[in-house]
C-alpha cells in the first residue's frame, strides 16, 4: 500500500507517493505564478494552484511502482480563499500569508482595545499574517466579491478546504483544526468557530469550512475532477504541523524547525495550551477522531530561505540556492556584516510587521562571500531567537527540515548557536510526509504512531560547537535598529 501527499507551498506544490516502510516511491513538483501588485502584497491565483496541483500529481503518479489507497493534503497556511459553492470558481486571487496590507486593520482593532480577548480565545495576536483581518480587507475594499459571501453564494476557508472542494468536485467544504488555528475565529479552548470573533471580523459562520479531525476519511476524491481517482482523502494538516507530524515529534517536549520561505519552529506541548508571553503562538498541533487534540507552541519567522532567493535573483550574488554554502565557505565568518531580512516585516518574537530589512557593517573589504554568509548566519539567529524565548522546557535536540536543511554549514552554526544537536533525516519533505502520515494512520496504511516512529531515519547530526555570542549580539543590534526604523519612518 502507499499513500498520495499533495503537499501545497507558497510556491508551488509537490506530489509524494509514499510507502508503507515510510520512503518515498515517486515525486511531481509544478510552480505557480506568485503576484506583487504593490509592494507588501502577495496574491495568488486559486486556479493556478489547482492546476499546478493536478500537474505535479499527475507527475507522482506517471513514475509511482504502487498504487496509493488514500490522500493526504498539507498546505500553505493563513491564506485566504474565496470561491463558488456551485462552480468552484473563485471571483479573486487568495491573499497570501505573507501579505501586509491589513496592517492598518489590525492596528485599528489593537486601539479598540481588542487584542486581549483575541489572545486569549485563539492563542495567536492582531497581525495582518494571519487569515481574519484578511477576509475584513475584502469586505471593505472588495464589495463586489464579498457580496458573494454574504449571500451564501461563495464560501471562504484556507487552502486546504479549497483543494477538498476541487478533490472532490464541490461536495466536501472542511478544515482540520491545524489550519482553523491559524484564521483567528478558531477557539483554542472551545475547538470552533467562536460567533463572538466572526462578529468581530465580519466574517458570515455560515460561509466557513465544516471542522473535522486530522485523520480519519473526511471525502472522497471525484474522478471526474480529480485525475480518474476515487480514493479517500483521510488526513489534513496545515504545513507546519504537518512537519511536526512527519518528524514523528509526538512528544510533549520534541521540537523541529522547517527551513523553507521561512522558518517555523514548533514545541509539541501535549494536551496542554502553553501561552507565552514573549511573542510565540499557541496552536492546535492536530486532532484525533475521538476529538484529542495535541497543541503545539510556535514561533513564526516570515523570511529566510526567501532571504537566499533574494540573494540569487533581486541581488545576483548566487546562482543557485545551494551555492550560497560554497561561496559562504570561503570565508571564515561574515566579516562583522549583519542582515536582518525583514523583507516582509519580522515574526517572532518582534511581531513588527512595519519593519523592513537592513544590512550593517560594510566596508570596504566587505565581499558577496561576506553577504552570503551573514544571510545564512541571519538564519540561525533568527532560529535562536525563538528557541531562547520559548517557554516550553530546554530543547535537547531540533530536528530540521525543508529545503535550507540541506546546507552543512547552516545547520552546523544553528547548532552552535542553539548550542543543542541539530538532527536531520533522511527525508526532509516531512511536510508532505506528515500529511502521508496521517491519511495512512486515518486509512489504516498505519496502525499508530509508533509504527510510524520506527520510519524516522537520522540523516546526519550536527553537534554543537563554540557560539559566537559576539555576532549574536550584533544581530541583536541591527533588529533593534530594523524596529526603530519601522517606528519612525512615515
Amino acid at each position: 500500500m502507499s499513500v498520495l501527499a499533495i503537499d501545497a507551498g507558497t510556491t508551488g506544490v509537490t506530489a509524494l507517493v509514499v510507502t508503507e516502510d515510510g520512503r518515498i516511491d515517486s515525486k511531481g513538483y509544478e510552480e505557480f505564478a506568485q503576484h506583487f501588485p504593490r509592494p507588501g502584497l502577495v496574491e495568488h491565483n486559486p486556479e493556478e494552484i489547482w492546476q499546478a496541483t493536478l500537474a505535479a500529481c499527475a507527475s507522482a503518479l506517471r513514475r509511482a511502482a504502487t498504487t496509493p489507497s488514500c490522500v493526504g493534503i498539507t498546505n500553505q497556511r493563513e491564506t485566504a480563499v474565496l470561491w463558488d459553492r456551485r462552480t468552484l470558481a473563485a471571483p479573486r486571487r487568495a491573499i497570501v500569508w505573507q501579505d501586509r496590507r491589513t496592517s492598518g486593520i489590525c492596528q485599528e482593532l489593537r486601539e479598540r482595545g481588542h487584542e486581549p480577548r483575541v489572545s486569549e480565545l485563539t492563542g495567536l495576536r492582531l497581525d495582518p499574517y494571519f487569515t481574519a483581518t484578511k477576509l475584513t480587507w475584502v469586505a471593505r475594499h472588495d464589495p463586489g466579491g464579498w457580496e458573494g459571501v454574504t449571500s451564501g453564494r461563495v464560501v471562504c476557508g484556507t487552502v486546504d478546504s479549497y483543494l477538498i472542494a476541487r478533490l472532490t468536485g464541490g461536495a466536501r467544504h472542511v478544515t482540520d483544526p491545524s489550519n482553523a488555528s491559524r484564521t483567528l475565529l478558531y477557539g483554542l479552548e472551545s475547538g470552533g468557530w467562536e460567533p463572538e470573533l466572526c462578529a468581530l471580523f465580519g466574517v458570515p459562520e455560515g460561509a466557513l469550512p465544516e471542522i473535522v479531525p486530522n485523520h480519519g476519511v473526511i471525502g472522497r476524491t471525484d474522478p471526474a475532477a480529480f485525475l480518474g481517482l476515487d480514493l479517500p482523502i483521510s488526513g489534513v494538516a496545515g504545513d507546519q504541523q504537518a512537519a511536526l507530524f512527519g518528524q514523528t515529534c509526538f512528544d510533549p517536549g520534541d521540537v523541529k524547525c522547517t527551513y523553507g520561505t521561512g522558518s517555523f519552529i514548533l514545541a509539541n506541548t501535549g494536551g496542554e495550551i502553553v501561552r507565552s508571553e514573549a511573542g510565540l503562538l499557541s496552536t492546535v498541533a492536530w486532532q484525533t477522531p475521538s476529538g484529542e487534540r495535541t497543541y503545539a507552541l510556535e514561533g513564526s519567522i516570515f523570511v529566510t530561505g526567501a532571504a537566499v532567493q533574494w540573494l540569487r535573483d533581486g541581488l545576483g550574488l548566487i546562482g543557485t540556492a545551494p551555492e550560497s554554502e560554497a561561496v559562504a565557505r570561503t570565508v571564515p565568518d561574515s566579516g562583522g556584516v549583519v542582515f536582518v531580512p525583514a523583507l516582509t516585516g519580522l515574526g517572532a518574537p518582534y511581531w513588527e510587521p512595519e519593519a523592513r530589512g537592513l544590512i550593517t557593517g560594510i566596508t570596504r573589504g566587505t565581499t558577496r562571500a561576506h553577504l552570503v554568509r551573514a544571510t545564512l548566519e541571519a538564519i540561525a539567529f533568527e532560529v535562536r531567537d525563538v528557541v531562547e524565548v520559548m517557554a516550553y522546557g530546554s530543547v535537547q535536540a531540533l530536528k530540521a527540515d525543508g529545503g535550507a536543511s540541506s546546507n552543512d554549514l547552516l545547520m552546523q552554526v544553528q547548532a552552535d548557536q542553539l548550542g543543542a544537536p541539530v538532527e536531520r533525516p533522511v527525508i526532509q519533505e516531512t511536510t508532505a510526509l506528515g500529511a502521508a502520515f496521517l491519511a495512512g494512520l486515518g486509512s489504516g496504511v498505519w496502525g499508530s504512531t509508533a509504527e510510524l516512529r520506527k520510519t524516522w531515519q537520522l540523516d546526519r547530526r550536527f553537534e554543537p560547537g563554540a557560539r559566537d555570542d559576539a555576532a549574536y549580539g550584533r544581530w541583536r543590534e541591527a533588529v533593534r535598529l530594523a524596529s526603530h526604523t519601522s517606528s519612525t519612518r512615515g
